[in-house]
């Protein structure tokens, strides 16, 4: 029995190269406006069309501020960039969600809620956390400019066929752990190559207790463990997701559709290239040390020895070598840590929850009930930005951002903002960040800002006592 992962790839085959790549058809192409301009570029210069247009979903989100976003953009790049998908999306008459759009917001967000994304498909965006959109039991993954400009050309693409990793997670999550901690275990265990030339497959009761929002993260997260993409096999969940929502299937293509979604699944005598096995129990609220998303721990744990770092986690092979003595030692600088030192109490000066990671209404949900009834540190400096303006308006239908403005936090509004330094929130050079995003690379959120990665609750309980704190300390 083939897996999920063969299911849907065999399905989008169009031919097999000898002694080459997969020319793959792709349902959905993603567009923002970093990685395209020179895809369209490119098309113009051979004098080509988009082949199907209708398959192809623009909107801006890297380089958009997240404040008066009816005005012009102050900053020439980020304005130039902006602009010039507007006008490719125009010319080759193509979806655009400007900014201001009711349906704008960062494409991750935004692709699921609307249900332009749906089980079975293959998904592509020019922008490594593509992988989100596996939460809806799609393939999806991200791809380069030249790339985006094949698709767009011919909505295909040539690829070589992943390795499959099945990894099957089981148990109760305790109280305060979330689907980013998940994520963040699996990275500290895996490293940031143990799934390279995989695509993962997230199974077991744990992974089907997840909300979909929860299942986002995960999926999300699966790129920083060097898997091409992360997965998850679609159910009632999922399908009580995606109904009503406007681009999914209505009246009879509904049942039509969930009864062919019902068969996404991966078989019991499925055989992957790699499983591996976790129980739910090991994971409690975990906060990064280092300048990779692999450099995890327990929120209470210290960081460790040098003399116990190892090279794989999974197998406890001591790591004695210079090379990777040398690294962790640049990188704990770069933070200012130390080996040995536990980071409950660090003092932290900013605090962001948003991105493709964490910018869902439940991560709203999760922030506002950990500052409920409290105040925000009064030197923490707390971004907060919806993922789309659609979460947006949730927010105030359900009168979350009362809770958060009494508690003394601001609404932004959605983009990217401080996952990465390419638009206003850049966070200074030394200051301390805790956030919801999903990279802690050096000068990822502005150059010399040191990133520690952490769920919403975390996040939130370092905006309400100003230092790392365990959040179930304040459940």
């Amino acid at each position: 029995m083939n897996t999920l992962f063969d299911k849907i790839w065999d399905r989008h085959v169009v031919q097999q190269v000898d002694d080459g790549p997969t020319q793959l058809y792709i349902d959905r192409l993603y567009c923002h406006e970093v990685t395209s301009p020179q895809a369209f570029d490119g098309l113009r210069a051979r004098g080509l069309k988009c082949f199907r247009p209708q398959q192809i979903f623009c909107m801006p989100d890297h380089n958009t501020p997240t404040h008066d976003q009816d005005k012009p953009i102050e900053d020439p790049i980020s304005k130039k960039q902006v602009d010039t998908l507007a006008k490719n999306a125009a010319e080759f008459g193509l979806t655009h969600y400007g900014m201001m759009d009711k349906s704008n917001g960062i494409i991750h967000v935004v692709g699921p809620e609307k249900g332009l994304s749906l089980p079975g498909m293959t998904i592509v965006c020019g922008d490594s956390h593509t992988s989100t959109h596996g939460a809806m039991g799609a393939v999806a993954f991200g791809i380069g400019t030249s790339e985006v400009e094949m698709v767009l050309a011919s909505q295909c693409i040539l690829q070589q066929k992943p390795k499959s990793m099945r990894i099957s997670i089981n148990g109760q999550l305790q109280k305060g752990v979330t689907a980013k901690d998940i994520a963040l275990y699996l990275m500290s265990k895996l490293t940031t190559s143990g799934a390279t030339g995989y695509f993962v497959e997230y199974a077991g009761d744990t992974i089907t207790a997840l909300s979909m929002e929860g299942r986002l993260t995960l999926c999300n997260l699966s790129i920083e463990m060097g898997a091409r993409g992360g997965f998850i096999a679609p159910d009632e969940t999922t399908f009580a997701y995606i109904k009503g929502r406007e681009y999914a299937p209505k009246g009879e293509d509904w049942e039509k559709a969930v009864a062919y979604w019902k068969t996404l699944k991966s078989g019991d005598d499925a055989v992957f290239d790699k499983e591996l096995t976790f129980s739910a129990e090991d994971i409690e609220p975990r906060i990064t040390y280092g300048t990779n998303p692999g450099m995890g721990i327990g929120i209470a744990e210290a960081i460790p020895l040098l003399d116990d770092f190892t090279i794989s986690p999974l197998d406890n092979s001591k790591s004695n070598s210079q090379i990777v003595n040398s690294q962790i030692v640049k990188s704990l600088n770069y933070m200012g840590f130390k080996p040995g030192q536990k980071l409950l109490g660090t003092k932290v000066d900013y605090v962001f929850l948003g991105a493709c990671t964490n910018g869902r209404i439940e991560d709203f949900r999760a922030f506002a009930s950990i500052v409920q009834g409290r105040q925000k540190a009064k030197d923490v400096i707390a971004w907060l930005v919806p993922g789309s303006w659609a979460v947006d308006r949730q927010i105030r239908q359900e009168g979350l951002d009362k809770i958060l403005e009494a508690a003394g936090f601001e609404i932004r509004q959605p983009g990217c903002s401080a996952c990465l330094a390419m638009n206003d929130d850049k966070i200074p050079a030394g200051k301390l960040a805790v956030s919801t995003s999903n990279r802690n690379f050096e000068g990822r959120q502005g150059p010399g800002a040191r990133t520690i990665l952490a769920s919403p609750l975390t996040a939130a309980a370092a905006a309400i006592t100003g230092v790392i704190t365990d959040p179930r300390e304040l459940l």
